[in-house]
């Protein structure tokens, strides 16, 4: 059982067919939620190739993989559920009911709890991965959509876009422990590597918040493209990969200097973003143009761009493939 003891400091002041034996491994795969198709789409990380698609329910909007790779969480934002797919058989093997539009979708690193943000709601839903249950419902702030928790599994982040803030839920016992005003339509957020500050991306203010995580306040802004959505973090905590929906690119932050480093063009309308696990490549949903865009993080250039679903969302990468 994780001790969080520590938790106080986290607040303000304080695919169905082939034998599984045939298939690439869970631990290689990219999954892209496509809002239009009602489709989960699955790239293998190593041939940058569609290799399946799940059907799931109406409008899924984001996509989660557990810590061990094994199952797949999609919010279905039009359906007011969450899908359950088995990443080795790919198909759903439950589905759950949760609250009004669920927005994202994020895996504690226990693997015993699912958190979705609630968009109309104003609720996070906790599903537990044993009964594929509702076990609890926190309220938040106005129209939830970004959810990030940290390493240890003791605190939940949630963006509040309609309220500017984020809510610092303490996950043992369900309760806001703080509230951090940010810019403008906050969307999407990730957590450095060491758990010390949180980035988020503001929607309509067109900059990231860095909050740092000890002192529970914004403690920087850094400006990139247009219309902000999804956000990643490097393994190694160097850099930070935002996804520009009205600039059609990608902006590159460096952690250490607070400030863009790089811009990398990609598909008509970006919105979802992944980076691989082990850091060298980055995933881009690009919504306009139902492509997913592949970016090599040692040249910061798109490499691959990969026909998927209509209008894909949300994006989630496992492990990639070892030598």
């Amino acid at each position: 059982m994780v001790l969080c003891a520590t938790a106080a400091l986290m607040g303000p002041g304080s695919l169905a067919g082939a034998s599984a034996w045939t298939l690439p491994r869970p631990d290689a795969l990219v999954y892209i939620a496509n809002l239009d198709s009602d489709t989960v789409s699955v790239v293998d990380s190593g041939t940058d190739t569609v290799v399946g698609s799940v059907p799931v329910g109406d409008g899924p909007d984001s996509v989660a993989v557990s810590p061990d790779g094994s199952r797949v969480y999609v919010t279905n934002s039009a359906a007011d559920t969450v899908s359950v797919i088995d990443a080795r058989t790919r198909t759903v093997i439950a589905t759950v009911a949760v609250g009004d539009e669920p927005s994202r979708v994020t895996v504690s690193p226990d693997n015993r709890n699912v958190y979705v943000a609630n968009v109309r709601s104003d609720n996070v839903s906790v599903i537990s991965t044993r009964t594929r249950s509702v076990t609890d419902t926190i309220a938040v702030g106005d129209a939830p959509l970004g959810v990030a928790v940290t390493p240890d599994g003791c605190t939940l982040y949630v963006a509040n876009a309609a309220s500017g803030t984020v809510s610092v839920v303490r996950t043992a016992t369900g309760t806001v422990t703080g509230t951090v005003p940010v810019g403008s339509g906050p969307t999407a957020l990730v957590l450095t590597p060491d758990g010390r500050n949180l980035y988020v991306s503001n929607l309509t203010s067109d900059d990231v918040s860095v909050v740092d995580v000890h002192d529970g306040a914004e403690s920087d802004r850094i400006p990139v493209g247009d219309q902000p959505a999804g956000i990643g973090v490097g393994p190694d905590g160097r850099q930070v990969y935002v996804a520009n929906i009205g600039s059609d690119n990608v902006s590159v932050i460096s952690t250490r200097g607070r400030a863009v480093t790089e811009t990398i063009a990609v598909g008509d309308g970006p919105n979802g973003l992944a980076v691989s696990p082990g850091g060298s490549q980055v995933y881009v949903s690009n919504f306009n143009s139902n492509t997913l865009s592949v970016i090599d993080t040692s040249t910061a250039r798109a490499v691959d761009t990969v026909a998927v679903g209509d209008g894909p969302t949300g994006v989630a990468a496992a492990q990639e493939k070892k030598a």
